[in-house]
């Protein structure tokens, strides 16, 4: 699989040429990097390691996707017979054939097809322009117009375009990444459906989709920095990610450009709505007194405004009763607040003593202590794939759902979520605490007193209402930070990311109730709407009702139960 190297040199290779083909487009060099990665990544990384090659000749030898089967394939050609049919047919094969032979001299994978003297390729340049079109197109193969990366390039830009239109977007000027993706699909398939995510295109012998493979090399490629004056030397690869990390893009910023203001309240959160309208609007956020927010427009509309403002890390854009808002003049942008990479301050995370030797299983019944038992799963990999695989490993291993593993089983009217998503974040490397530190205790600490972890006395155990009030106030301490789309919450998480979905009780001595946000699988995808939103994503959850993966019940957390909620994410 192509890494951050390959990129570097992908980058080095075809800059210039891709920063003018893009021009006037939503494309960039990072998404023609990653489809590179994404259809001939298990060719081209290897061709340029060898020795006596040069560009022309990798690229040349950028060719894949044998044939020799009517099987699974409706386009021309199925077999030789096919292609040798045509006129020139027996000239094609044999750059086809010999294509494949040459190439599969420095691929391995490729020589037991090579082996066979009727397999020929039909996938051709680097980001592989299909065979199908010889029937048109005749000369780009005969000639080998795909061994000149402009032409290649201009092939892949014209079907990129067509991919935009298939999907709906040609109006727009910028793509976020997970778009990239479905316009990658649309090039892949020829169309895209919205409701099934990145899960479309090709799978691979592990089960893998092209819209994820894409989606994962794109990330990849905003790693990979490269200098923009060519003639300087080539910059040092960048490091691998730090194990057991899944890097978070940074918050989405505020950019509307009215004014600024202060949301000034006294006895409640001012709602942000999704309309201008009391009563026929969701409310997306509550935002607190004191909340900075820019306004889109500075014309009223009903008595709201349209604004924009970044809440814990969490964009959002709505209206909201301007009545409630003051003047900020002094203030010359809303500020964005990033989580902490590493805790600090007179803060520190607390566990729960135990004594020596004492182990916590799943299958002791529920107390404030941590688990301790041989043999816990974490998360150490540096691969969305690695990290995907080890969270899905933690959930079986906690197997919640198990009837012996009492620590999470109901009775009696209680329910043990937040004990669970603690076990979970705590196996992946992630704080969210199962004791924190009491009132008294904290105002000690930030004396810079030492105080001992005291149950009942410096430290109290959590539950969900407690988690919900913890993550607002310590959570971008400890590295958290909210998010305001459950898309997001799950494409994230889909990296391998830790996501969680927080809901305080309106009456707080009942219980508030908390699930872990988890990867989709092959056999569990969180619930899209036609345009492709998520609306339930995959969870994880110990309650009434305790399971490993599931969408749940939808919108659980807008019950009339729950005072407020809020999505949560973690690297």
């Amino acid at each position: 699989m192509p890494n951050s190297q390959d990129i570097l040199w992908f980058k080095q290779q075809f800059r210039d040429e891709v920063e003018v083909a893009v021009q006037n487009t939503p494309f960039t060099l990072d998404m023609l990097a990653a489809l590179a990665c994404q259809e001939t990544g298990e060719v081209w990384p290897l061709l340029r390691r060898a020795a006596n090659l040069d560009r022309a000749r990798i690229l040349e030898l950028c060719v894949g996707d044998t044939l020799d089967s009517n099987r699974g394939r409706s386009a021309f050609p199925k077999t030789k017979a096919d292609l040798v049919a045509k006129p020139n047919g027996v000239e094609m094969f044999g750059i086809a054939r010999q294509g494949l032979v040459d190439m599969a001299k420095f691929v391995p994978s490729y020589r037991g097809a090579a082996s066979m003297p009727n397999k020929f390729c039909h996938g051709f340049g680097i980001f592989q322009f299909d065979l199908q079109f010889f029937l048109t197109e005749p000369d780009y193969f005969l000639q080998k117009h795909y061994a000149d990366f402009s032409e290649c390039l201009g092939k892949c830009i014209g079907e990129l375009r067509r991919g935009l239109k298939r999907v709906g977007f040609e109006g727009k000027a910028t793509l976020t990444d997970f778009e990239m993706a479905c316009v990658a699909i649309a090039y892949n398939t020829g169309g895209f459906k919205p409701s099934r995510g990145l899960k479309q295109g090709f799978k691979d012998g592990n089960g893998k989709f092209y819209g994820e493979a894409f989606f994962d090399f794109l990330r990849l490629a905003h790693t990979v920095v490269v200098e923009s004056d060519t003639t300087t030397p080539a910059p040092t690869p960048p490091a691998p990610p730090e194990p057991g990390v899944a890097p978070l893009p940074p918050p989405t910023p505020v950019e509307a450009t009215g004014n600024i203001f202060e949301v000034d309240v006294r006895d409640s959160p001012l709602n942000l709505r999704d309309k201008p309208d009391q009563t026929n609007s969701i409310i997306k956020a509550k935002l607190p007194d004191g909340q900075l927010v820019q306004a889109v427009s500075n014309k009223k509309v009903n008595g709201f405004l349209e604004v924009e403002t970044s809440l814990l890390g969490a964009h959002f854009h709505g209206f909201v009763f301007a009545k409630f808002l003051k003047p900020a003049p002094s203030v010359e942008s809303v500020p964005v607040p990033v989580p902490a990479t590493a805790a600090s301050g007179a803060l520190p995370a607390v566990f729960m003593p135990r004594k020596a030797g004492v182990v916590t299983r799943r299958a002791d019944p529920a107390g404030p202590h941590s688990l301790n038992e041989p043999g816990q799963p974490g998360r150490k990999g540096t691969t969305p794939d690695e990290l995907r695989a080890e969270l899905g490993a933690i959930i079986d291993w906690l197997a919640v759902d198990k009837a012996s593993n009492k620590r999470y089983q109901p009775h009696g009217g209680t329910t043990f979520c937040n004990i669970y998503t603690h076990d979970y974040c705590s196996l992946a490397g992630i704080y969210l605490p199962r004791v924190w530190w009491s009132a008294g205790a904290i105002e000690l600490l930030a004396q810079g007193q030492t105080v001992q972890p005291l149950l009942g006395k410096t430290i109290d155990e959590q539950r969900a209402n407690d988690l919900f009030r913890w993550l607002r106030d310590f959570g971008l301490r400890f590295g958290w930070r909210q998010t305001s789309e459950l898309s997001k919450l799950q494409q994230e998480v889909n990296q391998g990311a830790i996501g969680i979905i927080v809901a305080r009780r309106t009456a707080d001595g009942l219980s508030g109730h908390i699930t872990a946000v988890v990867p989709e699988t092959n056999d569990q995808t969180a619930r899209r709407n036609a345009q492709g939103e998520v609306i339930a994503p995959v969870q994880s959850q110990a309650g009434v009702v305790n399971f490993r993966r599931s969408t749940g019940k939808l919108d659980w957390y807008k019950d009339a139960r729950f005072a407020e909620h809020a999505f949560w994410l973690h690297s």
